[in-house]
């Protein structure tokens, strides 16, 4: 793979106790640092008006004047310094150069991955929240969507963390060229993405979520992937997948209940690479959470190796009934 990588993203200081440090993308490139093939670019700074493509531009100002003036607590979860302002800059831009290089034509073995922070999923039109400023991923996206010569009329934004991207789910709740689709925990925070929640209006069953319950693991995912996601997505036939890379869902992860193993990411890598084949859709990657050092570090590994030709298992074992019942519930909402 090639991954996104800029400095800058190390000097968002949200202090020694925050789960979402710098130590996040440390521990990536040490593991990464193990592994053949590796490449980093530095990708840009995302510009404002990108930004403002998706974000109120009057809370862009008020974030921007929020750093300059040293930063501090947003929220509970959200603080910042006055460095923050270039890494959120920066994180989106390793979003955005991830999903031109998708386009631009990288083979397999080349598939970008965007390794920035802060991360971006829970950043609405005109909020920051959990530990997010701006969306890296619906920035990339509209980006492409709005470019004349991309060729992208459509877009899925497939997000696997843990807990819910209601950022993302807010862009885009009213676009009818953007499938959003999360496969998260139930009773997690923000506390939303419930079944019934499939989109706007005019832009129905273009949002897809999956609420498991706690204890879900490699078994339920698969599940998901072929009896969701697979069939919403050959209904909605995407231009480009854009996923957004949690991975706290992880069973060694400190603060989510989940199981999904490190060779249960790398069934997903293969899965949803097969999926954006099938549709000729550009892949990119943009990193989200994931707060225990070692199985991040493991997992973005396994997603790397997947694309150097490493093989994934076959998740085993039998899907629990609660999980079932979330996932007939949705395929009765999506008629799937």
């Amino acid at each position: 793979m090639r991954f996104g990588y800029r400095e800058a993203c190390l000097e968002h200081d949200t202090g020694s106790r925050h789960p979402e440090t710098a130590d996040r993308l440390r521990a990536i490139r040490r593991g990464l640092k193990r592994r053949h093939g590796v490449e980093y670019r530095d990708g840009r700074l995302a510009e404002r008006d990108a930004i403002e493509a998706v974000h109120d531009a009057d809370y862009v100002a008020d974030i921007e004047a929020f750093m300059a003036d040293g930063g501090g607590t947003w929220d509970a979860d959200t603080v910042a310094v006055e460095e923050t302002w270039e890494a959120a800059l920066a994180s989106a831009g390793l979003a955005s150069w991830a999903v031109d290089e998708a386009i631009g034509g990288a083979d397999g073995r080349q598939t970008p991955f965007a390794i920035g922070r802060p991360p971006g999923h829970h950043a609405e039109i005109d909020e920051a929240m959990g530990f997010c400023f701006f969306n890296n991923a619906a920035v990339a996206v509209q980006q492409a969507l709005d470019a004349e010569d991309s060729g992208v009329d459509s877009a899925v934004i497939f997000d696997w963390d843990v807990h819910h991207g209601n950022g993302t789910q807010d862009i885009f709740y009213d676009s009818d060229d953007v499938f959003y689709a999360s496969i998260h925990e139930r009773g997690l925070f923000p506390g939303t993405g419930d079944v019934l929640e499939t989109g706007g209006p005019d832009a129905r069953n273009t949002i897809l979520n999956v609420p498991l319950p706690g204890g879900s693991g490699d078994a339920e995912y698969r599940a998901v992937m072929e009896q969701l996601l697979r069939p919403a997505l050959d209904r909605f036939e995407p231009d480009l997948f854009v996923v957004s890379a949690g991975f706290d869902a992880h069973k060694h992860d400190p603060i989510s209940r989940m199981r999904v193993t490190t060779e249960g990411y790398g069934y997903l890598t293969a899965t949803v690479r097969d999926i954006a084949a099938d549709h000729d859709a550009p892949l990119a990657f943009v990193l989200e959470g994931g707060y225990g050092l070692d199985p991040l570090a493991d997992s973005v590994g396994i997603v790397h190796e997947i694309f150097d030709g490493r093989e994934p298992m076959e998740p085993g074992g039998d899907v629990r009934s609660k999980s079932k019942r979330v996932i007939n519930d949705v395929r009765d909402a999506h008629d799937l």
